[in-house]
Parts: C-alpha cells; sequence; structure tokens
C-alpha cells in the first residue's frame, strides 16, 4: 500500500544550496535576497512593485491599511473561503459582510455583491480559489455602476489618497492559490486593484511561511512611497531597514508609527528565488495531474473545478471534487476509507458561516445555501508535484473504487 500525503512541500536541492548560501552570508534577515525576490516576481505579476512579507494574511491585512480602511467601513467577502480572508479586514477594524456563492461555484453571486454594496463599503475581497482567477471583469463593472455611494476617506494621508484617486469600492484579490494563473491574457497580481499571495509550505511555490503584496499603477500615486510604507508598516514603523543601516554612518532610525512585525527574511527569499525558477516546470506537471483527474471523474460524472478554458489558465492548486447524491456522513466515511488505503484527501472549506467565531458575530450558515451545498459533499484530492504518476493512477483507482460502491447504493435507492 502506498502513503500519500496531502500536500508536502517540492523542495530540490536548489533551495537547499541557496539557503546554505544565505546563512553563510551572514545575512539572514530582510535582506538582498528578499529585495531580489520582490523584483523577479514584479516581473513575474507584470507589477510595478511586489513586497515580501511573513504570511499572505499580513498581506492582505497591509493592503487594507495602506488603503485606508479600518473601523466604520465594510468590506464584502465570500462566505465560502478560509478564515484569513475575512480576519485581515477584522484585524484593521472592518466589518465583514459575507455573501453567498453561485450554485454550483466556488465564486461569490456578483447579483449579491452589487445588493450589498452601501455608503459604508470600501472593498470587496474575490478569491481565486483552488488557483482560478474570478471574473474581475464582472466586479470592475459592478464597483464602477455603485461609483455613486463610494464615499472616499477625507484627508491627505496615503489612504485617503488612493481612496480618492480611484473613486470607487475597491477591488482585492485573495490570490493565495493563484501565483501563476492568468486570465484573459493578464497574469494573476495585475488584474485587481490590489493583491495578496501566500507562499505557505502547502501552497505551489512556498518559502516555508511568507507572502507577498502587489497593487495596479494609481495615477497620481507614487509607487516609491507606497513601498516605502509597506516597509513602514511591516518593520515596526522604523524608518530604515537592516539593510539601509548596514551602511557606514547610518546607524540612526525614526520610529514614524508603533505598528507591526511581518518582514521576510532573507532564508525563506533564498528558497523562493530557486522555486521562482522551478515553477513553470511545476505548473506544467500539475497541469498533467489535473488532465488524469478529469478524465477520472467525467467518467463517474462527479463535479469538479474546471482549471483550463480557453478564457483562463489555472495555477492547479486544488483538485475539489464534489460526489453526487451524498450527504455530510457518507462524505467523511469516504475520506476514512482512502486514509485506510493510504491516501490522505481534505475538505477546502468549511464555510465561514460555520465556524464558531463567526457565528458568534452572528452569522448563520442557513442564509448562505449554495456554500453549504458545495460543500456538504466536497473532497479535496491530492495534488502536489511531488507526486508520481503511479501515485496518481493509485490515487485514481482507489477513488472511483471508493465513490463507485456509494454511486452504485444512490442508484439503487432512485438518489443519483
Amino acid at each position: 500500500m502506498r502513503k500519500i500525503p496531502f500536500s508536502p512541500p517540492d523542495i530540490s536541492e536548489m533551495e537547499i544550496q541557496e539557503v546554505a548560501e544565505a546563512m553563510r552570508s551572514g545575512w539572514i534577515t530582510t535582506g538582498p535576497r528578499v529585495k531580489e525576490l520582490e523584483r523577479r516576481l514584479a516581473a513575474y505579476c507584470h507589477t510595478s512593485k511586489v513586497v515580501c512579507l511573513s504570511s499572505a494574511t499580513a498581506a492582505e491585512e497591509l493592503n487594507f491599511r495602506i488603503c485606508g480602511i479600518g473601523a466604520g467601513d465594510e468590506v464584502i467577502v465570500p462566505a465560502y473561503t478560509y478564515t484569513a480572508t475575512a480576519s485581515a479586514a477584522i484585524h484593521c477594524g472592518a466589518k465583514v459582510i459575507f455573501i453567498d456563492n453561485f450554485k454550483n461555484s466556488t465564486e461569490m453571486d456578483y447579483n449579491l455583491v452589487a445588493d450589498a454594496i452601501t455608503e459604508k463599503t470600501k472593498a470587496i475581497v474575490a478569491v481565486d480559489l483552488g488557483g482560478i482567477i474570478c471574473d474581475y471583469d464582472k466586479l470592475f463593472q459592478i464597483v464602477e455602476s455603485k461609483r455613486h455611494l463610494f464615499c472616499a476617506k477625507k484627508g491627505n494621508d496615503l489612504g485617503a489618497r488612493i481612496q480618492q484617486q480611484i473613486g470607487r469600492v475597491l477591488v482585492f484579490a485573495d490570490c493565495a492559490h493563484a501565483l501563476g494563473a492568468s486570465r484573459n491574457g493578464k497574469m494573476a497580481g495585475e488584474i485587481a486593484d490590489f493583491t495578496d499571495f501566500s507562499f505557505h509550505a502547502v501552497k505551489n511555490f512556498t518559502t516555508a511561511e511568507g507572502g507577498a503584496a502587489t497593487w495596479k499603477d494609481i495615477p497620481g500615486i507614487d509607487n516609491d512611497e507606497m513601498y516605502h510604507d509597506y516597509q513602514l508598516l511591516s518593520l515596526h514603523g522604523q524608518s530604515k531597514d537592516a539593510l539601509e543601516r548596514k551602511q557606514l554612518g547610518t546607524w540612526e532610525y525614526d520610529i514614524i508609527g508603533p505598528w507591526y512585525k511581518c518582514n521576510m527574511t532573507d532564508i525563506m527569499a533564498a528558497i523562493g528565488l530557486k522555486q521562482l525558477e522551478r515553477y513553470p516546470a511545476m505548473l506544467e506537471k500539475r497541469k498533467k495531474i489535473i488532465k488524469q483527474y478529469d478524465s477520472m471523474c467525467d467518467e463517474l460524472h462527479i463535479l469538479h473545478l474546471r482549471h483550463y478554458t480557453s478564457e483562463y489558465s489555472s495555477s492547479g492548486h486544488l483538485y475539489l471534487t464534489r460526489i453526487p447524491g451524498i450527504n455530510d456522513r457518507e462524505r467523511r466515511e469516504i475520506i476514512v476509507q482512502m486514509a485506510e488505503r493510504g491516501i490522505a484527501t481534505n475538505v477546502h472549506y468549511k464555510p465561514l458561516p460555520m465556524m464558531t467565531a463567526y457565528k458568534n458575530m452572528g452569522w448563520d450558515i442557513a442564509d448562505f445555501p449554495n456554500a453549504y451545498d458545495y460543500y456538504r459533499n466536497l473532497i479535496t484530492l491530492p495534488l502536489h508535484t511531488r507526486l508520481s504518476f503511479e501515485d496518481i493512477d493509485y490515487i485514481t483507482e482507489n477513488y472511483k473504487d471508493v465513490v463507485s460502491n456509494y454511486l452504485k447504493g444512490k442508484e439503487s435507492l432512485g438518489d443519483a
């Protein structure tokens, strides 16, 4: 029996060697490798600037703070996502407004998004779940149509000026899953107003922990000023980072504000630099694995995400399957049976209104029937670049065997 983990990191000798060189260099905190990774990622994403940070959650939160979003503001978020999408806005003091999915889709219902926009709405966060980029054209149409409701922050600080220049609800991308994805010829990172990426150990591209923020150029707003403010927010409000203070006679610095500590280290960036060199081949392998999974699911009439179409190309981060007719109990039984055969599976995601923290805020999953319907029969299969194609054969053979028994049972009962 094979033992197939769900999502181990794909680390080669290239990353190990680069980390060793970083450690030998004597520079292990934020330094030259972080700055180089930022430059390379900006080129990869077709954006002017990237800021590497300690996590995607930190990146999303700093995106909000840079834009002046805080207490009294509302941020529209999908109910069907991981907690970081919502918690980053809550950390800033904003109120999250959850939106249900379209039926049989991981995307928010854009009609409900439009209805939820009020004078308090400052941002919408779309989630590129599984590595598939959302329909941002539709979101931009919605926010343009609601421009008359938007109340920009007053003042001359950076956040106020960003809101005043954009003049409408801001569109944010939770792109934790989607580095390397594209839609209509544009890369993830250059589509939404602001984007955050995750480089956590389970992601396609990893720096162990870590993440990054990027944004589209805003007329009248200086990118260097924005980059500097990200540095201030991520390094205790310190006016110079350690790399700047390394120069002779430049020891003195100021504290501009009592802010946060969420910078990336050069050890993390060392991993990322080599991951980025390997990334095109890693994405291509994911595409081949997905093709094999698609064939299995189509044969069994199991619903699954469509990762590649004429309109978009996914990063292939997650493979979500939905088994017709089964309930939550049966889904759990299938997960256990797969585990007994040495195959780790998962569920992405349990909708946030089902979680204690959000139930305590007054949210009820009964108000999000499509999100619950998507979740109740969902199983996520292993999808990572350490899988061999023999592993994929083993997974598909066993999944077909286990699931077929449940589908036959449904057919005999007339439920399928």
